[in-house]
């Protein structure tokens, strides 16, 4: 995930003339550390829902391996979609290539989880799906914003920080009795 950070560089030849011009230039990288930040919280959080599933198994079937082989291709297709967006935020185009891989990354991650054997349906598992369902409802927002938010439908990736806690509602609900 740190090869995404690549992308926020400050120009070879950049000198700047004061304190004042090196601030300055710092802040103006910010277009392009949203998406880098944005998509090391998306993997980082994909990445710790997959190690918690646990299923009963002990192996796996040649399905799920070919699943996963496409999840990693699609994850280390981030770096890419994430600085062409963090260079061409107000391009729809450019929005779209990286929410539609956030989003084939949610469809196969959650695809894994149905090919997973025997596996503990826990808070973990809920968690896991919760995550993917909600990245995937946010690219699909993303997408649909992006002709008229540009460069600012992005944000609505930030809705993926709920997930726990609507993991814990849900939790909630489900453990509450029904009245009658």
């Amino acid at each position: 995930m740190t090869i995404l950070v690549l992308d926020v560089r400050l120009p070879d030849d950049f000198n700047p003339a004061d304190q004042g011009a090196l601030a300055r230039a710092l802040l103006a990288l910010w277009p392009k550390f949203f998406p880098y930040a944005l998509s090391f919280y998306v993997l980082g959080s994909t990445w710790l829902a997959n190690i918690k599933v646990r299923a009963r198994g002990e192996f796996v079937d040649r399905r799920y391996a070919a699943w996963w082989m496409l999840y990693l291709l699609l994850a280390t297709c981030i770096p890419f979609s994430t600085s062409v967006v963090g260079r061409f935020i107000h391009y729809d185009s450019a929005i779209w290539l990286y929410t539609f891989n956030m989003a084939a990354l949610s469809t196969v991650g959650y695809r894994m989880t149905t090919l997973l054997p025997d596996v503990e349906n826990d808070k973990h598992l809920l968690d896991r799906k919760v995550s993917l369902l909600l990245l995937f409802g946010t690219s699909l927002l993303c997408a649909a914003l992006s002709p008229i938010a540009h460069g600012r439908a992005l944000w609505v990736y930030v809705l993926n920080v709920g997930a726990p806690h609507l993991v814990r509602w849900i939790e909630m609900k489900r453990h509450t009795p029904r009245k009658s």
